[in-house]
This record gives structure tokens, C-alpha cells and sequence, in this order.
């Protein structure tokens, strides 16, 4: 399931919510995914800009994130409207 989470941000250029234990502990992040690799995920947090390596086993979850519905097709009849 944590997948699919992951390729829906990086298809679509969505922020997802992930859950991670690391050094730091258990955390939440917002973050969206530029690359996905084997046994690694590089990402963004939206308030840095800055591209980030993480272990797939560091992942606990991934879900939705806030306001996010995962309705891709909503976004694209909307983008045609404004053309």
C-alpha cells in the first residue's frame, strides 16, 4: 500500500503524508516524491526545497495528504476549463 502512495506523488506531482521512524524517531512529513529506486525514495518537503534521500524500510505509512482526495481526473477537467 505504501507503494502505490508513493507512485501516486511521483506521477502526479502530489504531496503525500508519511509516517517514518529514523534518528530522529517516529515522525510525520509532508513531502513529495521525485525519484523512486529500489530500496530508496529521494523526496522534497514543501517548505525546503531540497531533495532528500529515505530508506523504503523507514516507511511505516503513507496516506493522503491534507485536502487531498486523490482524484486525479477532478484536476484535469479543471485545468481543461481554465484553457
Amino acid at each position: 500500500m505504501v507503494e502505490r502512495f508513493l507512485r501516486y506523488s511521483l506521477e502526479h506531482g502530489r504531496k503525500i503524508l508519511l509516517m517514518v521512524m529514523d534518528e530522529k524517531g517516529i515522525r510525520r512529513m509532508n513531502a513529495t516524491i521525485v525519484a523512486l529506486h529500489a530500496d530508496t525514495v529521494e523526496y522534497v518537503l514543501n517548505r525546503s526545497g531540497k531533495v532528500k534521500t529515505l530508506s523504503l524500510s523507514e516507511i511505516l505509512s503513507a496516506s493522503y495528504a491534507r485536502g487531498d482526495d486523490g482524484d486525479t481526473l477532478k484536476n484535469e477537467r479543471m485545468e481543461t476549463k481554465k484553457t
